[in-house]
């Protein structure tokens, strides 16, 4: 089992940045894609970012592309969203997920992440 706890969370003014972070426990997580995913009120929950095991390859959301990075530190065990120039629209609960792969992968369906934590909320005011 692996226990997802993110943070990092806050109120920021548009334009402004936050890091978010997620660390793991239960398990190593260098071997697994780990994921954020994000759920503003009244919508869906919604693809973020992902990086493979490998941590070569990355992949964003149209909507943060240029503006997010995710990153990981497997000697911590934790995952990392910095995102930068943050729009009112980026507002939402932020969740880690986690999935063990055999081989560097790309996951960006939530059916495909076995693991997710609790959230943090990311509020951008105007």
């Amino acid at each position: 089992q692996v226990q997802l706890v993110e943070s990092g969370g806050g109120l920021v003014q548009a334009g402004g940045s936050l890091r978010l972070s997620c660390a793991a426990s239960g398990r190593t997580v260098s071997t697994y894609t780990m994921g954020w995913f994000r759920q503003a009120p009244g919508k869906e929950r919604e693809f973020v970012a992902a990086i493979n095991r490998g941590t070569i390859t990355t992949y964003y959301a149209d909507s943060v592309k240029g503006r997010f990075t995710i990153s990981r530190d497997n000697a911590e065990n934790t995952v990392y969203l910095q995102m930068n120039s943050l729009k009112i629209e980026d507002t939402a609960v932020y969740y880690c997920a986690a999935k063990w792969v055999t081989v560097p992968t790309i996951l960006r369906k939530q059916w495909e992440y076995d693991y997710w934590g609790q959230g943090t909320q990311v509020t951008v005011s105007s």
